[in-house]
């Protein structure tokens, strides 16, 4: 079996199990709060299982298209049960996550007619940015790629330093100058490199840029314009990181980004350490980019590729 009819297998499947068990456990207590003692669903039962939803991060807006979806099924069938609300509520959040995000990435495989293929990666710091970035490498090494990591997060010697050794863990290469040099240099001589080099794919970090400082997003643009000399269509992904613990918070950084620069791919990351795992289905909702990895622990291995249907049968699994 070839690395790309993996799909998704046991292994991830148990590692996505577990890393949603904070979230789970929050959300199901919650509802069976909810309905302990009722038989219908009743507007009490939805008055709760709205401030679960809340509670778990899903959003006001994104909740509240939840229980108006429920609400239609229950009105239909005035016999609905409480016994049968699990069922209904898997089906309408796989219904947002597909409605929102209905990308068909399922596996670590690039455009054929994009090489090398540039991959931007933004996010504020402390995000899990650096690390996110060290595993897609691993992935996409054991995926049969020559990978190039760029060090364009110039501003904090540590940044450069944490890739570093990231690279020397995964066995690629990386590009990197000193502190405090031009980050859209350190872009340019990356893909100049990867040309020259023949890498498949290259992942270039950027700055921890914090979202209300404007010349850090001025930054971001012409870091894309001096690739774009290079490679007219590149970079090919504007990837942005977010910690999915952060809930809410999580949102304004993506309100702030996807207003500053063409985001066109979402990682997700701590799912593992938050009962906020709902937070997932606001940001796919709101913004309609795919998100593609999540994020849930601390292993080389423990970025999954999004699956939604994979994500929800998780969530709900008792």
């Amino acid at each position: 079996m070839s690395f790309f009819s993996k799909l998704f297998g046991k292994k991830e499947k148990e590692t996505l199990d577990e890393g949603l068990n904070k979230t789970k456990e929050g959300f199901f207590s919650k509802i069976t709060k909810a309905i302990a003692g009722k038989s219908t669903v009743d507007a009490e039962v939805l008055d709760s299982l709205e401030e679960a939803l809340v509670n778990a991060d899903v959003g006001i807006d994104t909740t509240i298209q939840i229980i108006e979806r429920i609400e239609k099924r229950v009105q239909q069938d005035k016999y609905l049960g409480t016994s049968e609300l699990n069922r209904l509520l898997k089906e309408e959040i796989e219904a947002i996550l597909v409605d929102a995000a209905d990308n068909t990435y399922k596996n670590f495989e690039i455009p054929a007619n994009k090489k090398p293929y540039i991959i931007l990666v933004v996010g504020v710091n402390g995000v899990g940015k650096t690390t996110t970035i060290g595993k897609l490498a691993h992935n996409y090494k054991k995926a049969g790629y020559n990978v190039l990591l760029g060090a364009a997060d110039t501003f904090r010697a540590a940044a450069v330093d944490q890739l570093t050794i990231w690279s020397e863990r995964v066995g690629v290469p990386i590009v990197k100058q000193a502190m405090g040099s031009d980050p859209s240099a350190v872009a340019y001589d990356t893909v100049k490199s990867a040309i020259s080099k023949g890498s498949d794919v290259v992942i270039i970090d950027t700055a921890g840029r914090l979202h209300n400082k404007a010349y850090l997003m001025d930054e971001l643009t012409k870091i894309k314009r001096v690739i774009g000399k290079i490679l007219p269509d590149a970079p090919h992904e504007v990837m942005l990181v977010l910690d999915g613990s952060t809930g809410q918070n999580a949102l304004e950084q993506a309100k702030h980004f996807t207003a500053a620069t063409d985001v066109n791919s979402l990682t997700i990351t701590k799912l593992d350490g938050t009962a906020k795992g709902g937070v997932v289905l606001a940001i796919a909702h709101q913004f309609k980019i795919p998100v593609k990895f999540i994020g849930v622990g601390e292993k080389i291995d423990d970025l999954l590729i999004f699956d939604k249907h994979e994500f929800v049968d998780s969530l709900f699994k008792l």
